[in-house]
């Protein structure tokens, strides 16, 4: 089986840019596109699961005049 989450970003805390934290579990392919999917989940409100693509969730955005990164990692575990 490959192993395709060698060298990706760290499981862990993430802080999103507009504030609230985030917990990444793990990493998935997209069935149809074969896309690097981001596995994570808030910290906040009802929870949940959620993917995000792998490029869209380390991309900079453009926030208050300001380029930052969408998700800034905080802590590992």
């Amino acid at each position: 089986m490959e192993d395709y989450t060698t060298g990706l970003i760290p499981l862990g805390l993430y802080r999103h840019y507009k504030g609230n934290d985030y917990s990444v579990l793990g990493f998935a392919k997209d069935s149809e596109t074969k896309e690097l999917m981001v596995l994570y989940v808030p910290l906040y409100g009802d929870g949940g699961y959620w993917v995000r693509p792998l490029t869209m969730f380390v991309e900079e955005v453009k926030y208050d005049g300001k380029c930052m990164p969408r998700f800034r990692f905080l802590s590992e575990g």
